[in-house]
């Protein structure tokens, strides 16, 4: 029987599924190497961020000979020493379409939450304040949104800020994209220097260092609007607050942090942010959709290994 490992949560529906296809699923947290032990028995191993699966974590699991498949639930795979992994003959995958549309929507909202004060106003008039004179915000019709990565996600954001009558210019490592005239490609500093918000959609690939800091932001306009939904370690925390008490950022929308959970209270705490816990993907739409690419994942790979038979589909 395929024995499989979920730590950190799964839609119920997906975890039916599973066993319905006769395949042994626990549900619980496990890290470090605590994670690594309890996977010398498991083939499968599915992940959300709250895991970081290091060489340690590899070789304790690779102890029991069994572990062949590492899922990530979402997008990214920077939380996996992925080399790694391949080197010892465990392959590993990620669910990179199911959550796109729920990120690009809470990035849209959260354009238009800076745009208007939302965050902060909320929080003083839970405190008594009516501060409607200082809360003087701007229209987003007419401004030009920069976004660095044109992905599923980026794409999917300049959609629908195009719609609601922005500008939308856009740098990404490939270059410009057929079939996107609406949107002007620029290089990197371009963008920098045109954008009045500002949002990044791109992977992070550990040991790159950081793709927004000190030199980054002071390309940027006065005033403008930065928003970060795609992984912490892409942006300088310490840069980032300097430019928002400088009054170079007007306001800053984050769901990404450097050090998850525990993160940098001092930004998070900034009257001018609006922070969300890492929440891009979770709608009750994007868990399911993720749970049936999950599962359709690991179909996929116990037919191949021909651990089951492909006539069992209808489990699906």
């Amino acid at each position: 029987m395929c024995k499989i490992l979920v730590t950190d949560g799964m839609n119920k529906n997906a975890i039916d599924n599973l066993r319905k296809l006769n395949i042994d699923v626990e549900h619980k947290f496990y890290d470090g190497l605590e994670l690594g032990e309890k996977l010398k028995d498991k083939d499968i191993l599915v992940v959300r961020s709250k895991n970081i699966i290091t060489k340690e974590i590899i070789d304790k699991a690779c102890e029991g000979n069994t572990l062949k498949l590492i899922i990530r639930s979402g997008v990214g795979l920077d939380n996996i020493d992925v080399k790694y992994a391949n080197e010892k003959g465990i392959k590993v995958l990620n669910t990179p379409n199911a959550s796109t549309r729920s990120v690009a929507e809470l990035t849209i909202g959260q354009i238009i939450t800076l745009s208007r004060f939302i965050n902060i106003a909320n929080v003083t008039m839970r405190e008594g304040q009516w501060n409607k004179k200082q809360y003087v915000g701007t229209e987003i019709f007419g401004k030009t949104l920069g976004i660095i990565g044109l992905g599923r996600i980026g794409k999917t954001v300049a959609k629908m800020a195009h719609a609601l009558g922005m500008n939308i210019i856009y740098y990404d490592i490939l270059g410009e994209m057929e079939g996107y005239e609406d949107y002007k490609f620029c290089s990197f500093e371009e963008v920098l220097k045109r954008a009045d918000f500002l949002t990044i959609h791109i992977p992070l690939e550990r040991g790159q260092g950081y793709l927004i800091g000190t030199k980054e932001f002071n390309m940027m306009k006065d005033r403008v609007y930065f928003i970060n939904h795609a992984r912490g370690g892409l942006v300088c925390e310490k840069a980032l607050i300097k430019a928002l008490d400088t009054g170079k950022i007007e306001a800053a929308a984050l769901d990404v942090y450097e050090d998850e959970p525990n993160v940098n209270l001092e930004l998070v705490n900034h009257p001018m942010v609006s922070t969300t816990p890492h929440l891009g993907a979770s709608t009750v739409e994007a868990q399911e959709r993720i749970g049936r690419e999950i599962v359709k994942i690991i179909y996929n790979f116990l037919v191949e290994e021909k651990v089951i038979d492909d006539d069992m589909q209808i489990a699906l």
